[in-house]
């Protein structure tokens, strides 16, 4: 991976929820399980296009417990991620394996995976913006003191510690705010 001479803004992706369809069970949402259940969520590809033409980085960040769980395979995954790469102009994919007894420094509220990035791309974190549909991403965003998009889904799950910077329904809705500064 590059390093770069100036400091890089980068918007941070989570991916189940934001680029693709959860699947959800009884209000709590799931990642995909196999390569046909994964599928992009409508507008992904051309907000993704959209910021990447702006010059920012676009690195995703994932939290995928099912592979440390034994439910779901790293290769599948690893499949998914290939075809994000396919399909958007990703630059980086960063992704925790653990479950959150492993207490790890990657997963999500964790900012380690953003730290991570930041330190391998130069990249300037309070220039950045991270665009999750979890409380974990938008926690993990304000401790890598990102500025946060919250991609509201409706689940029913916990709130965040501290409200998100902006709100919206869609990555088409936040790359518009990311694009026009408003975040």
């Amino acid at each position: 991976m590059p390093l770069h001479d100036t400091q890089a803004r980068a918007v941070f992706l989570d991916r189940d929820g934001v680029l693709n369809k959860s699947i959800v069970r009884d209000g709590r949402p799931y990642a995909p399980t196999s390569l046909s259940e994964f599928e992009l969520l409508p507008g992904v590809v051309g907000a993704a296009h959209a910021l990447h033409r702006q010059g920012f980085l676009l690195i995703v960040v994932t939290n995928q417990p099912d592979v440390g769980a034994g439910r779901v395979k790293r290769q599948t995954v690893e499949q998914m991620n290939a075809e994000l790469r396919k399909q958007l102009p990703i630059d980086d994919i960063k992704v925790c394996y653990h479950l959150d007894r492993d207490n790890c420094e990657c997963r999500k509220p964790k900012p380690g995976m953003l730290l991570d990035a930041a330190r391998e791309w130069n990249i300037d974190l309070e220039a950045s913006v991270m665009v999750g549909d979890r409380w974990r991403d938008i926690d993990a965003g304000h401790a890598a003191r990102c500025k946060t998009v919250f991609v509201d889904c409706g689940y029913d799950e916990k709130e965040m510690s501290e409200p998100a910077n902006a709100v919206v329904g869609s990555l088409d809705a936040a790359a518009r705010l990311i694009i026009d500064g408003v975040v």
